[in-house]
């Protein structure tokens, strides 16, 4: 959990500077970066809590 929590916060950080660098520069790519993180985020975060689910499921 606590590499979910800050790979999270990192990813929080990343998206949020390419918002403000479209929001300061208008050019599109930041936005679509950060669009990217987040759905990379996403699937990294589904897959550790698989793989937590798989665990559990395993020690039963």
């Amino acid at each position: 959990m606590f590499v979910l929590r800050i790979v999270g916060i990192l990813t929080a950080i990343a998206i949020g500077s390419g918002i403000l660098a479209w929001l300061i520069t208008r050019d599109r790519r930041y936005l679509v970066l950060s669009g990217r993180l987040a759905l990379g985020a996403l699937a990294f975060a589904l897959f550790m809590l698989l793989l937590l689910a798989a665990e559990r499921l395993i020690i039963l």
